[in-house]
């Protein structure tokens, strides 16, 4: 047995930068943050929840107390950690190394609630894991326990069985499982459609991209297979580019994340009124974001 393992999303996978720089894993809840105190049992949490958000759904109310419980009272220093970056793909692995701490500065980026972790270096992709750990971590919760198969798999690479069931252990109450079941059967549909698209060569997803634009209602051009002129895919109203908006469209389809660097180029290459879109199937750093958000290039 390799020891409990805990999935923990901030955000919804926003906060993995966050948590790999700051070397924390941490949850949001920040109305309710601030109260948080071990050692208060769930009923306890639950009815301070619904003191402080009256108009909150007992059942999502229930479900959010659970998961903060377990992350306050049940994780221990030495468990492991877990988080994903669904525009990255990839999964950082880490072990707690600290009690809960309540930060009130990172209350606004909803990080109240903490644990202090030591994150691996190495990211795991998660095209290497097999379909029932895929979508057993798929689960839209912020907080639950990882089943040991898939504890198994992430830690010594042993593969599941294949008549294993994907599971979320200790996941919310009856109330709340119809619509928590719901969303994680949108999210496992959401990244299965992601997994086909990252198993497309280059030249399928550039066409899937032009084909996404051409629903849009644009006309495309594409550039021929094996040309690298900064720009894939042109598309505009008339196909000719006359007509504005021209997009100048560069698709990026590799692992690695892209940089400032290669957003800096992209940019740096496109005229005043050319509208830009920069396809990356391997995410972008936080860098190249801060870099597309101050560009005068839309």
């Amino acid at each position: 047995m390799a020891g409990k393992m805990w999935m923990i999303r901030g955000d919804g996978g926003k906060l993995y930068d966050d948590f790999r720089d700051k070397q924390v894993a941490a949850i949001g809840w920040s109305p309710f943050a601030p109260h948080v105190k071990p050692g208060l049992s769930r009923e306890q949490l639950f009815d301070l929840y619904q003191e402080l958000e009256p108009q909150i759904k007992p059942g999502t109310a229930r479900s959010g107390t659970s998961q903060i419980w377990r992350f306050v009272n049940e994780m221990q220093k030495g468990d492991w950690a877990i988080t994903y970056s669904p525009s990255n793909r990839t999964y950082l692995l880490g072990k707690i190394v600290s009690d809960f701490e309540y930060h009130a500065e990172w209350l606004e980026d909803g990080m109240g609630i903490a644990r202090q972790v030591k994150w691996n270096t190495e990211e795991i992709d998660r095209d290497n894991l097999s379909d029932a750990t895929r979508n057993t971590l798929g689960s839209t919760l912020t907080v639950f326990r990882v089943p040991d198969f898939a504890v198994n798999e992430l830690l010594q690479g042993k593969k599941p069985a294949p008549d294993v069931t994907p599971e979320v252990l200790g996941s919310v109450n009856e109330e709340d499982a119809v619509s928590n079941l719901l969303r994680d059967m949108e999210m496992i549909a959401f990244e299965g459609i992601k997994d086909r698209i990252n198993r497309l060569d280059w030249d399928e997803m550039q066409n899937l991209v032009a084909g996404v634009l051409r629903s849009m209602g644009y006309k495309t051009q594409v550039s021929p297979a094996g040309a690298d002129r900064g720009k894939d895919i042109i598309a505009s109203p008339d196909g000719f580019g006359f007509e504005n908006p021209r997009i100048i469209v560069e698709v990026k389809h590799r692992r690695e994340q892209m940089g400032s660097q290669q957003i800096r180029s992209f940019i740096g290459g496109r005229h005043k009124d050319d509208r830009g879109l920069y396809v990356s199937t391997g995410g972008f750093s936080k860098e190249a974001r801060y870099e597309a958000d101050r560009s005068t290039i839309r």
